[in-house]
């Protein structure tokens, strides 16, 4: 009896029936006659009412509901959730559907707004949800609503489909680029060609000349032996390191569209060390803030993509100001081969590079240092705006100001020979992939 009270509803159109037999036994004060028939409605209405819980509490198991959700989300992107039902009842129903989401998501539960489920009939629901940290999330029960064609009474069915799935860092991403990668189709997803200059100076084999080889790559050593024209063949250079350091200061912790600067710099570490491995490259990574709590050298192993994307989840960090000093100790004790060093960071003032350029310079001397910052989207809103007064006027100064630091900090990272990159968080990923494959083609490394 207790569980029939907890899954026992009225729908609104008992309601309004009700409040309609009320009118009537109103007017029966003035009509008479009306009471008689006041009352033959509220027999049928309580008739109705009786046979409608009859039809939805006939059948114990009269639904079945079940969730499923991939082990893994996919953070920043959309994830795709399906519920499956199943209808044992003989007759159509209507459902409704909430689903108890985590607490990290914005809405506590979600509702599918109600359809038609045939007699004896199943359906899969799909919705999406898209996590904005990374870590632990926690489902709770699907809560299915169910009502008969009599529409008067609604029954609720609570299924403990309870799971817990981790939210890790883009794969969806990284599979899109990866996917462009082995199609050499990465230019219609953004990518621009670059024209190489030069030869590649790693040696793949001597082969006979064709028409179209390049003559200045003939081997004539090879040719006297043969007899014939040999030439040499070169392919892209491979077994690079690659490192991305991820700056885990507080300057990554601002937020855009729900992912702080530092999540949106852990996806695209993740899809460029992807990308760097299918190129027959070595990825590494480093994660420092106060101090270097990350490294894992550069390697282009089966395994490598896993254990690089274990630790881009389990980052944690306290938004300190960032030990750049130490950073320097760290490339310079761990990294012995030249290296290209993909830095992810952010600077908000001319004053906050001053500080740090003698390390970044340092660390240029020895590697290909490329520094990876942001631009301040909401800035560029707010200039975009009309000013109404002479406050918003002020403001929109101090905006374009901060802009244009930006600019002068570009300049003077590489007026010191460093190569760096300003670009929005959403086009993040692209544009990185985009210097490194730049950087590839020109054989800066």
């Amino acid at each position: 009896m207790k569980s029939f009270y907890k899954s026992f509803y009225l729908n609104p159109l008992f309601f309004i029936a009700g409040a309609a037999v009320c009118l009537v036994f109103a007017l029966s004060f003035f009509f008479a006659p009306l009471f008689v028939i006041a009352k033959v409605f509220l027999a049928v209405l309580a008739l109705l009412v009786l046979l409608d819980i009859i039809f939805l509490y006939s059948k114990r198991n009269g639904i079945v509901a079940e969730r499923h959700c991939n082990y893994r989300l996919s953070n920043g992107d959309k994830n795709s959730i399906s519920i499956q039902l199943q209808s044992n009842y003989a007759f159509p129903i209507a459902v409704e559907i909430v689903e108890e989401l985590p607490a990290q998501l914005i809405n506590k539960a979600t509702n599918i707004d109600n359809f038609l489920l045939k007699a004896n009939d199943s359906n899969i629901l799909h919705y999406t949800v898209s996590p904005t940290e990374r870590g632990e999330y926690h489902f709770g029960s699907t809560l299915v609503f169910i009502t008969s064609p009599l529409k008067l009474v609604k029954r609720r069915f609570a299924f403990n489909t309870n799971q817990t799935v981790f939210a890790y860092p883009s794969y969806v991403q990284m599979q899109k680029f990866s996917l462009s990668a082995i199609s050499n189709s990465l230019q219609q997803v953004g990518s621009k060609q670059v024209r190489k200059l030069g030869n590649s100076v790693e040696f793949e084999q001597i082969k006979e000349y064709v028409q179209g080889d390049d003559y200045r790559t003939i081997n004539w050593k090879a040719t006297a032996r043969k007899s014939q024209l040999m030439v040499n063949t070169y392919v892209d250079e491979k077994c690079q390191q690659v490192f991305c350091l991820i700056d885990k200061s507080r300057n990554m912790k601002m937020p855009f569209e729900g992912l702080t600067l530092l999540d949106y710099s852990i996806n695209a570490s993740l899809a460029l060390s992807n990308i760097a491995i299918q190129k027959q490259d070595k990825a590494g990574l480093i994660c420092f803030a106060e101090k270097m709590d990350t490294f894992i050298p550069a390697d282009r192993k089966p395994m490598q993509m896993e254990a690089l994307m274990q630790q881009l989840y389990k980052q944690q960090t306290q938004f300190k100001d960032a030990d750049y000093e130490g950073l320097y100790a760290q490339v310079r004790n761990k990294i012995k081969q030249r290296s290209l060093l993909i830095l992810f960071t952010n600077f908000e003032s001319e004053y906050s590079l001053q500080r740090q350029l003698p390390y970044l310079k340092r660390i240029a001397s020895y590697h290909l240092l490329l520094v990876v910052f942001f631009e301040n989207t909401e800035i560029k809103k707010l200039l975009n705006r009309d000013a109404a007064n002479t406050e918003e006027i002020y403001v929109q100064t101090i905006a374009d100001k901060f802009l244009y630091e930006k600019k002068l900090m570009l300049k003077e990272l590489r007026y010191n020979g460093i190569m760096a990159t300003i670009t929005t968080p959403a086009e993040l990923t692209i544009n990185t992939i985009n210097k490194y494959l730049e950087i590839k083609a020109r054989q800066e490394l």
